[in-house]
Order: structure tokens, then C-alpha cells, then sequence
């Protein structure tokens, strides 16, 4: 028992690593081939590597004909404002939930952090969004984007502010500062660990989402990169190129490969400095 104890006391971790590089690394090389392989190899995909490469001529297909560039604009132009609203608002309200002890407060907060745990009904936005004319819009899906990842943001930033001491916000109400000054000149920078991390899970979520894109935006001249794929999928086009549809995957996912390779580290740091602190 004592030597077996050890073993499997290191062989778990290792075990665990394993299993996620395999949940992780299939699909991920299923993708990577079948966006490499002709049509005739990619009919049906499989783990196996081309026996003809033709990557340049799929990837500039993808770019050119699944219309990439209107759909990245599309993207781009509904996840920064949401990521901006996002922190701006969650910032402001986790200052309000650190700092203020009321009862009221304290509803407010259980409230606001409820998006965690309760999913959002799709059908009662759009409705709500057709009484406001803001269904098939930008505005109207930057609002849901907003409302849907608002809780996370106020979650971490609320446990990130409540470890700042007090004595700084003090000091500067001592030498005159507004409480709009100390929020924007002592608390935001404060935060930096925390918004980094609402940054990249924010657009994570939200370059890759399909699913609230498709009930809101309905595709046409404003789909996102995601909404714009399903829609290119069933044009003839489309119709059974995988290898085509592999290859668009892959354009799209790398500018959040990026951002989370660059902010990999904050993520961690932020989540148990929110989270823990």
C-alpha cells in the first residue's frame, strides 16, 4: 500500500492531463486536417493527414467566398461595445455592492449576480426587444450580450474591490476628490488584474456565440462570424466541403487564440483574485 500510494498520487494529475488533452486535442486535429484536405478526402473527416495538402487554396476560399472580412466586421462591431459596457457598468456597480452595507444593497447584489445560474429566456428577449424596436439590430444584441455576461463581471470585480483597503479611497476624499475622480483615478486602475480577465471571457463567449446571435440578429448583412458560418453551411457552397468548413473555423478562432495565449495569465490571476480575495 505505501508504494502504490505514491503512484497513484502522481499518476492522477497526469491521468487527468491525459484525458484533457484528448477531450481537447481530438477535435482540435480533426479541424486542423480536415481544413487541409480536398474535397474528395474531406466528404467524410476523419483523424487521418491528407494525402494531398491543399491548405492555401481552402483557407482563401473560406476568406473569400464564406464572405470572412463583413462577418469579422460584424463581430467586431457587437463585442467591443458589450465589452466595454460590461466593464464599465460592472466596475461601477461592484464599487457600489463593496462599499455600501444596507440590506437593500445586499438584495441588489444577490440580485445582479442571479445571470450566473438562471440562463436567459431567449423568447422573452426577443419579445422585449421587438417592444423596444431593437430586434435584428446591433444595438439590441450588444444589449443582450451585455445583460447576459454583466453578472460574472460584478462577481470578481465585487471580491477584487472589497480587498482594496479603505484608507486610499479615504485619503482622496480628504483632499478634495469627487467620488467620480477616486472611482476613475484610484479604483478602475486597481482593477486592471480583474478587467483583464472580464476582457477575455467576455469575448470568448461572445465571438463565439451563435445560438443568441441567430434570435436576435437573424443573420443577413449583420451576422457575426458565427451566425455568418451557419448560414454559408447550407448554401451550396458549402453543402458537404468540410474541408471548407474546417478552414473558416480556423480563421475564425485565431484572433481568440491570440487573446488568450497573450492573457492566459491574467485569467487565472483575476478569477482567484475575485473569487478568493
Amino acid at each position: 500500500m505505501t508504494r502504490v500510494a505514491p503512484v497513484w498520487r502522481y499518476g492522477r494529475p497526469a491521468l487527468v492531463l491525459l484525458l484533457a488533452g484528448l477531450a481537447v486535442g481530438v477535435p482540435l486535429w480533426l479541424v486542423a486536417v480536415t481544413s487541409a484536405k480536398p474535397q474528395a478526402e474531406a466528404i467524410k473527416p476523419n483523424l487521418d493527414l491528407p494525402r494531398h495538402w491543399q491548405p492555401a487554396d481552402n483557407y482563401a476560399d473560406a476568406v473569400g467566398q464564406g464572405e470572412m472580412l463583413r462577418g469579422f466586421v460584424n463581430s467586431l462591431l457587437v463585442v467591443v461595445p458589450s465589452v466595454v459596457l460590461v466593464l464599465l457598468l460592472g466596475a461601477g456597480a461592484a464599487w457600489v455592492f463593496a462599499r455600501r452595507r444596507s440590506r437593500l444593497v445586499s438584495a441588489a447584489y444577490a440580485l445582479c449576480i442571479s445571470g450566473l445560474l438562471l440562463p436567459p429566456a431567449v423568447i422573452t428577449i426577443v419579445m422585449e426587444l421587438r417592444q423596444l424596436g431593437l430586434a435584428n439590430t446591433r444595438p439590441g444584441m450588444i444589449a443582450v450580450y451585455t445583460g447576459m455576461y454583466l453578472s460574472t463581471s460584478i462577481f470578481f470585480m465585487t471580491g477584487f474591490i472589497r480587498a482594496i483597503p479603505m484608507e486610499l479611497e479615504e485619503a482622496a476624499r480628504i483632499d478634495g476628490a469627487s467620488p467620480a475622480r477616486i472611482f476613475w483615478r484610484i479604483v478602475l486602475p486597481l482593477l486592471r488584474p480583474v478587467i483583464a480577465t472580464a476582457t477575455i471571457m467576455v469575448m470568448l463567449y461572445a465571438w463565439s456565440d451563435v445560438f443568441y446571435a441567430f434570435f436576435v440578429l437573424g443573420g443577413g448583412d449583420r451576422a457575426t462570424l458565427p451566425l455568418n458560418l451557419y448560414q454559408v453551411a447550407g448554401a451550396q457552397l458549402y453543402l458537404n466541403n468540410w474541408h471548407l468548413v474546417f478552414a473558416y473555423v480556423v480563421v475564425m478562432s485565431l484572433p481568440m487564440v491570440a487573446v488568450f495565449l497573450v492573457g492566459q495569465r491574467k485569467i487565472v490571476s483575476g478569477i482567484t483574485s475575485g473569487a478568493v480575495k
